[in-house]
């Protein structure tokens, strides 16, 4: 019987590209289903090649992985497909088509659920205008589902990406760095609306965060990343400055990033998502 308790489970994860270039070492993590969770750390840190490996883009060198109790190395074929589309994915680079209106982008998300013709057709005549119409409402921007998708600022494109990930209806959404791109208001406000979201649907929800502001004051664990191995563990409260100060050692950083630390971080007021 399948241990459906975690969502994931690493176990002595390593990743290696080409013979030499060690991008994960060792990694041994548990995320429960609808746990939220942030990865924050250096940029290089690994961080985007853990994403990659817990979306199923990639697959590890040694070590082992196993989604909702099963092992992705006997996901195949038509199995590896399902485990894809129960994962959402919100990337850095919104990966959208910018010349595509707003409502083809979000119906991108149902592409794992239909078959090759019905996806032509939709390029022609979308179907399901009212579930991406939804979507929108849901992430604030419901008056954009006609617009090109290169007409809306980098704000309103993020979002149309998380839309694309809640027509997808996964079980689990991995953001991967989704508000770098953003203003620190509008970054609050994406983060906010990814936790509303997730809470609302019972989604389990991992973001890896430039930010530590942001993953300090918006989540419950936080998992630092360095040189491919987790540094910390922790509750937000848990988190020192010593152990900040560790973690982006010997790497640039905006000050700001980690200005007072956990010591000072006080609750940000919810500014609104609409």
């Amino acid at each position: 019987m399948k241990d459906v308790r975690h969502q994931y489970r690493l176990d002595d994860v390593r990743k290696l590209f080409g013979r030499q270039q060690v991008a994960l070492d060792g990694i041994n993590l548990e995320v429960d289903r609808g746990e939220r969770v942030a990865f924050i750390g250096p940029s290089g840190a690994g961080k985007t090649t853990l994403f990659r490996l817990l979306n199923c883009t990639l697959r590890p060198t040694s070590g082992h992985i196993w989604i909702n109790g099963e092992s992705i190395e006997s996901l195949h074929g038509k199995r590896l497909r399902q485990a894809r589309r129960a994962i959402g994915s919100v990337y850095q680079q919104h990966n959208l088509v910018p010349r595509l209106r707003v409502m083809h982008n979000v119906l991108a998300g149902q592409l794992g659920h239909w078959p090759t013709y019905r996806s032509l057709i939709s390029l022609v005549k979308p179907a399901d205008l009212e579930l991406a119409h939804a979507a929108l409402r849901q992430v604030g921007i419901a008056d954009k589902l006609f617009e090109r998708t290169d007409e809306l600022s980098g704000g309103q494109q993020q979002r149309v990406a998380i839309a694309r990930a809640l027509v997808q209806n996964p079980d689990v959404i991995l953001a991967d760095e989704p508000v770098s791109s953003v203003d620190p208001t509008l970054a609050t406000a994406i983060v906010r609306l990814l936790i509303d979201i997730s809470q609302d649907m019972k989604k389990t929800l991992v973001v890896s965060l430039h930010s530590v502001d942001l993953a300090l004051a918006y989540f419950h664990r936080v998992i630092g990343i360095k040189a491919g191995k987790a540094a910390f563990d922790l509750a937000p409260d848990k988190i020192t400055d010593a152990m900040l100060e560790d973690l982006y050692s010997g790497h640039f950083r905006d000050p700001s990033m980690i200005e007072g630390g956990s010591e000072s971080i006080r609750p940000i007021a919810y500014p609104s998502v609409g």
